[in-house]
């Protein structure tokens, strides 16, 4: 004869099965819908971030919604792109991680939708980070962050966000960076204004000397002055605070990019062949000096390592810093030790 605690066993065993399952983390289980904050979220917030929503794109494409304190409470995004076997919901389990930066008037969705990063086979075992940075961001703390509300851009990413994807979501400490104009900069500036944190990085027609003269200084504030803003708010102004110009200007932080691998390309600003006809670009003429500059002062200092791709014709577009990242993809993954 049963006894009533036998047969209660196998409902209890399906009950404990089912939270098993709750508890696990499988992406497939949220694909095309957001995900609660408590879902989202399996652990602790760090340092005032949270993902408060998931959602899966594609089978490898997952965005990530997080609140941060650095920018003042708003939500912003992350795309992921990630790798073969990757499983978020394994502790144990640590990607090598290439920080992909956009440039600026882009946001998070630039590379996947513009270039063919997500079809890339080299990159299937590593994750991929595409971190929102603004529409205008400028990969920076903005100089009167903490007095009138502005963001903490330099802050949310390297602290932030890099504790938030290594606690949650399988990134490991062994990180490359790249990004294109703005975003170029912004990998250099992250590269040496937190030594250690990346073991390569690469710029791709990027903004890397805005104190070159007064005309790139002049252009770099039109760009802050987009949307209405006033253009002091970013970096203050070139004169009064050229000392916060300085430090967010790679040409003056050679000295800490000189110990690890570099990449550095740009246009000149004339029709390439991979432009329409008649196109041309001033801000990629102007961005090549300032390229020719930072390459320049990276041998005065001492650099072994930067390989430059200064290609003549070409102008500032898409094309051309697609087929860049694939160029400088053997050095950034040799960097993390991953087959090329």
């Amino acid at each position: 004869m049963i006894t009533a605690p036998h047969r209660r066993r196998p409902r209890l065993l399906l009950v404990l099965a089912a939270l098993l399952l709750t508890l696990s983390f499988a992406p497939s289980a949220y694909a095309g819908a957001p995900l609660s904050s408590q879902a989202a979220q399996p652990g602790s917030p760090a340092r005032g971030a949270e993902v408060v929503a998931v959602t899966q794109v594609t089978d490898r494409q997952v965005d990530l919604a997080v609140r941060s304190a650095a920018l003042g409470g708003r939500t912003v995004n992350v795309r992921l792109l990630t790798p073969d076997g990757w499983n978020p919901g394994d502790r144990h389990q640590h990607w090598p991680t290439l920080w992909l930066l956009h440039g600026c008037c882009g946001d998070y969705t630039s590379w996947t939708s513009r270039t063919d990063v997500a079809q890339t086979d080299s990159l299937r075992d590593v994750l991929v980070v595409m971190p929102e940075a603004g529409w205008n961001g400028w990969y920076s703390d903005w100089w009167n962050y903490g007095k009138g509300g502005d963001p903490a851009w330099e802050t949310f990413h390297t602290e932030e966000l890099r504790q938030l994807l290594e606690r949650d979501w399988g990134a490991s400490t062994n990180r490359v960076v790249a990004g294109l104009s703005m975003g170029g900069q912004g990998a250099l500036l992250y590269a040496a204004r937190h030594p250690g944190m990346f073991k390569a990085a690469a710029a791709y027609s990027g903004s890397v000397h805005p104190l070159l003269n007064d005309e790139s200084a002049d252009r770099i504030m039109g760009f802050f002055a987009g949307q209405g803003d006033d253009p002091r708010r970013v970096w203050g102004d070139p004169v009064a605070q050229r000392g916060i110009w300085a430090a967010h200007d790679p040409f003056y932080l050679a000295k800490q990019l000189k110990s690890i691998p570099l990449y550095l390309s740009c246009g000149d600003g004339t029709t390439g062949p991979l432009d329409s006809p008649g196109a041309t670009s001033d801000l990629e003429a102007d961005f090549n000096r300032q390229n020719q500059a930072l390459a320049g002062q990276l041998e005065r200092v001492g650099a072994k390592h930067v390989t430059t791709h200064f290609y003549g014709s070409g102008t500032h577009a898409w094309p051309y810093w697609q087929r860049e990242l694939h160029a400088s993809l053997p050095i950034l993954l040799r960097a993390l030790g991953v087959p090329a």
